[in-house]
C-alpha cells in the first residue's frame, strides 16, 4: 500500500485544519519544504500536497512553496484550486506526478478534456460530508451522493480517487473503514483513503482490503503514528 504523508499549505506554512474549518488552523511548520525533506528522510516515497488557499480562493498563492517541495525529489500529488488546464500544466511542468481535481471534476466537459490531455496524471478528490460531495474547499455540500459520484468517475476513466470523510478529518477518532471497504468492492479505480487515520491497526485493515493508498496527516504530526515505521511496514504498492 502506498503511504502519502500530507502537507497542507496555508499562507506558505504547513498547517492542519480541523474538519476542513479554515477558522481552526494549527501551524506545524513555517517551512513546508523542510517538512517534505524530513518525510523523505523517514522513507517516504510519496507526498500529498493541498494548497488550502487555492482550494478556497482559486489562486496560485502557494505555487513557489509547492515548487520547492517538489524540488526535494519526493513524488508529489497536488491539489487545491486546480480548475483549468493551465493549472494542471503548471504543476505537471514542475514535476508533480499527479494533479488532483476537486470541485472542477463536477464539470463533465472540463474533466473529459483534462483526461484526454493528461490521462492518468489526473486524479479526483471526493470529499464527503454525511455521504454527500462537499465542494468549494469543503465550505458547501452538494446533493450528489459520494459513492455514486465515484462510480461515475470510474466509468469516465479516472484511475485514482482520493476519498475523504470530512467528519473524520483531523479528529484522531479513526477513519471510516466501512466506506473504503464499499468503495474497494464497487469502484474500478485506485482508492486512496484520507481522513482520520490514527493507528497502525487501521492501516493494516486498509492494506488487507486492498486499498491502493493511505494519506496520513495529523497522526504523524503529533506523533501518534511513526512515519518511518509505517513506511517500513506498508511502503510500496499493494
Amino acid at each position: 500500500m502506498n503511504i502519502f504523508p500530507a502537507i497542507d499549505i496555508k499562507d506558505g506554512k504547513a498547517v492542519r485544519l480541523l474538519q476542513g474549518d479554515y477558522d481552526q488552523v494549527t501551524v506545524f511548520n513555517q517551512d513546508p519544504a523542510f517538512v517534505a525533506s524530513d518525510f523523505k528522510k523517514q522513507g517516504a516515497e510519496f507526498l500529498h500536497i493541498v494548497d488550502l488557499d487555492g482550494a478556497r480562493d482559486g489562486k496560485f498563492k502557494n505555487f513557489k512553496t509547492i515548487e520547492r517541495i517538489i524540488a526535494t525529489g519526493i513524488k508529489c500529488q497536488v491539489g487545491g484550486g486546480i480548475r483549468d488546464l493551465e493549472s494542471c500544466e503548471c504543476y505537471l511542468s514542475i514535476g508533480a506526478q499527479r494533479v488532483i481535481l476537486g470541485s472542477a471534476a463536477l464539470n463533465d466537459e472540463f474533466l473529459q478534456t483534462a483526461l484526454d490531455r493528461f490521462g492518468e496524471k489526473i486524479a479526483v478528490g471526493v470529499d464527503a460530508r454525511k455521504g454527500k460531495v462537499a465542494i468549494k474547499g469543503w465550505r458547501e455540500t452538494s446533493e450528489l451522493d459520494s459513492v455514486e459520484f465515484c462510480k461515475t468517475l470510474s466509468t469516465k476513466g479516472i484511475k485514482t480517487i482520493i476519498y475523504t470523510d470530512i467528519s473524520r478529518d483531523g479528529m484522531m477518532r479513526g477513519t471510516n473503514l466501512e466506506i473504503y471497504r464499499l468503495l474497494q468492492s464497487e469502484i474500478n479505480a485506485e482508492i486512496i483513503a484520507s481522513g482520520g487515520i490514527s493507528s497502525m491497526e487501521e492501516l493494516s485493515a486498509l492494506s488487507d482490503m486492498g486499498i491502493y493508498g493511505a494519506i496520513l496527516g495529523k497522526a504523524i504530526y503529533i506523533g501518534a503514528i511513526n512515519l518511518a515505521e509505517v513506511n517500513l511496514k506498508f511502503g510500496g504498492k499493494v
